[in-house]
């Protein structure tokens, strides 16, 4: 809709026009009167903002008839008419709220067919029914009571009010106002608020500037017979009074017209006019967002009008940017899911709706206070996998959440995604075991969706674990086995989920792969669930001999790791016959370490390694090792034993490989180069009393391997190593300990607490220069 601005003289009212033009400017629009009431401007106290006029002539000489509207014209006698027309404001009028009146209409490139209000005294005020989509002013507070001075100024025009309603003589009140959703109360109902003022009786709101006496700002509210001016201290607070009443009204007027209209496309242009407002005003507060939110779940409520996909459609793309920035209600979800299941391949589903979904997952903090929220998410993948390339655009979709980046800057959005999964998977299962056994109706059951569903689910796990910042968290969260019985007993599902495990056993951070062992020794994990003869295993061990020899490079290679593998030897006996190398170095292991102790199984173990050519090999290297250790185990040697500094794991192990050092109880390998493969050259030394590894590049898995061999040990310095907590607390195990120097480590309060408990004989604990100092 256009509108042009004219004067009486048919002269147009231009920026550049030095003659002055006393003439009321007016703008026609074929738009009827009615539209126009309650628009806020600025003016002065004696004339109102906009009247309504029918008597001036249209320029373009046009035979029908057209409403014509004033705008308040600057009456300061020293300025020039001022009021242009721009054509990005589509006829809006856009007003200084400088005392000097107005100025030309505002020329913000946004400003179209929008109210453009500044936070300055230069700036515009609002002047139309559609908020501007950006505020570059200070953000306000909604108000919901305030305390000020008013006063009453009655529209006649007798002698008397006109002599008490001078500026010298005018009675002003104190009163404590409140804001309601259908009217502005006092808490003092008496004098000029005995009654309230309701916001449908608002005609109009602008800014009088210096108009007491005192020169403050007021603001006019113009009612039937009447106006109540109210003073403001500054231009925040007038914005605040201008932007509150003008929410105030507009959200009575949209609930008002959304409840009670039938036609389909009055509501779509109040749902447009509805979100511009929210996305607009610089009105900050929970009503901001929740009074909106409650007027579109109401009308998404009624299913009857968006039968249609084209109507749920408009609909979506209406309220689409208002849910990108704030959370759906569990209404809108529900709506949301019932147009996913209904129209899958709608255009809105990827176009329009994938921002709103990225939102939640990246936001959301607990789904369970959320739960229509993680229904959506799981339509949504549902519905993208109905596509032509479903599996293809659900991984499109997760590498899109995550990101071109190296790391996901979002915390909980894979958290998330994993949760959404799972409960889709614990759904779908259910879902299948109703229909088997308790479906009552014997409704058909379509195996063929319900398998893309299924592999729709398991995809978004198998794309996550390819993401390398992803990995840890996911192993950690599918640690204890979050999946139902059914799941694992279902073969299509351990199959699909061996690509996600097979990733987290390669990464070589050992707290991603040892998420693969269980959460406690008596729970078992996805090591023994595809271990041979499981439930999961459809590959005769392959994956799980991955595993075995992932652990074995890493820090698993354990005396007590190795205990517990001694509980099932049948899989290790039966992989080291098919001359699987892995499993035939975990049976030499266990025989180095001396942790089997029946005759009869240590000869069984010797027949299978003897039997394949590649465990021959292996028992030869056991059999020197043995008859090495007997010899450095031999009575004699030194005492005591310093290497130089610079020294090398290698060096160690030459030293310690001629000779015998049955004897040593003293061993320093201060500032040397030692790190934790030398661990294995340590625990040869039973005697060992006196351990000094004073920086050096010693760290956990050589602390935990040490504590559990060198039981003798009284005196151990740890001062300026890399061990942390978790190696720390493997120290429990040396019951002899007396002294322990954990200088400039990365030791915390708790676990040094926790080791003054665990260890009693313990004398001297040096912790300066670490956290628990």
């Amino acid at each position: 809709m256009n509108f042009k601005c004219i004067c009486t003289n048919s002269i147009p009212c231009s920026l550049f026009s030095m003659q002055f033009n006393s003439s009321r400017c007016t703008v026609e629009t074929s738009r009827p009167t009615s539209e126009f009431s309650g628009l806020i401007s600025e003016g002065s106290s004696t004339l109102p903002v906009l009247s309504y006029s029918n008597s001036y002539p249209t320029p373009n000489k046009c035979t029908a008839v057209k409403n014509t509207l004033h705008c308040k014209r600057c009456r300061h006698n020293k300025l020039p008419d001022t009021h242009t027309e721009h054509p990005s404001c589509s006829g809006r009028m856009c007003l200084s709220s400088s005392s000097m009146g107005c100025s030309p209409t505002c020329e913000h490139p946004s400003c179209s067919g929008r109210m453009c209000l500044s936070g300055s005294s230069t700036g515009c005020s609002p002047t139309c029914d559609s908020p501007l989509h950006s505020y570059a002013g200070t953000k306000l507070k909604l108000l919901h009571e305030t305390d000020v001075f008013l006063c009453k100024v009655f529209h006649s025009r007798n002698v008397v009010h006109k002599f008490l309603g001078s500026k010298f003589l005018r009675k002003w009140e104190n009163h404590h106002l409140f804001f309601t959703d259908s009217e502005i109360i006092s808490r003092t109902p008496s004098g000029f608020m005995e009654h309230p003022i309701l916001y449908s009786q608002i005609e109009e709101i602008y800014c009088l500037p210096n108009w007491t006496s005192s020169r403050k700002m007021c603001i006019r509210l113009v009612i039937p017979g009447s106006s109540v001016i109210v003073q403001v201290n500054n231009l925040y607070i007038r914005d605040q009074w201008l932007h509150s009443l003008y929410w105030k009204r507009t959200m009575l007027r949209h609930q008002m017209l959304l409840s009670h209209t039938e036609r389909y496309d009055v509501l779509l242009k109040e749902l447009k006019s509805l979100v511009d407002l929210v996305l607009s005003t610089p009105l900050q507060g929970e009503d901001i967002i929740q009074i909106p939110l409650d007027i579109i779940s109401n009308i998404v409520t009624k299913k009857q009008s968006w039968i249609t996909c084209s109507s749920r459609e408009s609909l979506i793309t209406i309220i689409a940017p208002l849910l990108e920035r704030i959370s759906a209600s569990a209404e809108i979800c529900d709506f949301l899911c019932w147009h996913c299941k209904e129209s899958p391949h709608s255009y809105v589903i990827v176009e329009v709706l994938s921002p709103i979904i990225q939102r939640i997952l990246k936001h959301t903090v607990d789904f369970g206070k959320h739960p229509k929220s993680r229904l959506l998410v799981q339509s949504y993948i549902e519905a993208i996998n109905q596509k032509n390339d479903g599996i293809n655009a659900v991984k499109d979709f997760v590498r899109s959440v995550h990101g071109p980046v190296s790391s996901c800057p979002h915390p909980r959005l894979m958290h998330n995604l994993v949760s959404t999964s799972l409960a889709a998977l614990y759904s779908l299962f259910e879902e299948k075991k109703w229909s088997q056994g308790e479906n009552l109706n014997k409704t058909p059951f379509d195996t063929t969706a319900w398998e893309s569903r299924h592999l729709c689910f398991i995809t978004i796990f198998q794309t996550i674990v390819s993401f390398e910042d992803w990995r840890p968290s996911l192993a950690q969260l599918l640690q204890p086995i979050p999946f139902p019985q059914d799941a694992l007993t279902y073969a299509q599902f351990t199959k699909n989920f061996k690509v996600v495990i097979e990733n987290i056993c390669k990464d070589p951070r050992c707290e991603v792969h040892l998420a693969l062992l269980g959460i406690r020794d008596d729970k078992d994990g996805w090591f023994q669930l595809y271990c041979p003869g499981s439930i999961a295993c459809d590959d005769e061990g392959d994956l799980w001999s991955l595993m075995l020899k992932q652990f074995l490079e890493c820090c698993c290679r354990r005396k007590r790791f190795l205990q517990s593998l001694s509980k099932n030897l049948g899989p290790f006996v039966l992989r080291a016959l098919r001359e699987d190398e892995t499993c035939q170095q975990i049976l030499c292991a266990m025989m180095e370490f001396q942790i089997i102790e029946n005759k009869d199984v240590q000869f069984q173990i010797t027949s299978t390694l003897q039997s394949t050519s590649t465990g021959r090999k292996h028992y030869a290297v056991l059999c020197r090792k043995q008859i090495h250790l007997q010899e450095l185990q031999q009575k004699g040697g030194p005492r005591k034993l310093v290497l130089p500094p610079k020294s090398t794991d290698n060096d160690l192990s030459q030293l310690l490989s001629c000779g015998s050092f049955g004897n040593l109880e003293c061993l320093s390998l201060a500032f040397t180069n030692i790190t934790c493969t030398s661990a294995e050259q340590l625990i040869k030394l039973p005697s060992l009393r006196y351990l000094n590894l004073w920086s050096t590049q010693f760290g956990d898995s050589g602390v935990m391997l040490i504590s559990e061999h060198l039981h003798n040990l009284e005196v151990l310095n740890l001062c300026e190593t890399q061990v942390t907590d978790k190696g720390l607390t493997a120290l429990f195990t040396l019951k002899n300990l007396r002294k322990l120097n954990l200088n400039s480590t990365s030791l915390s309060s708790q676990t040094l607490e926790w080791l003054k408990k665990k260890l009693p004989t313990l004398e001297e604990c040096d912790v300066r220069y670490t956290d628990a100092w």
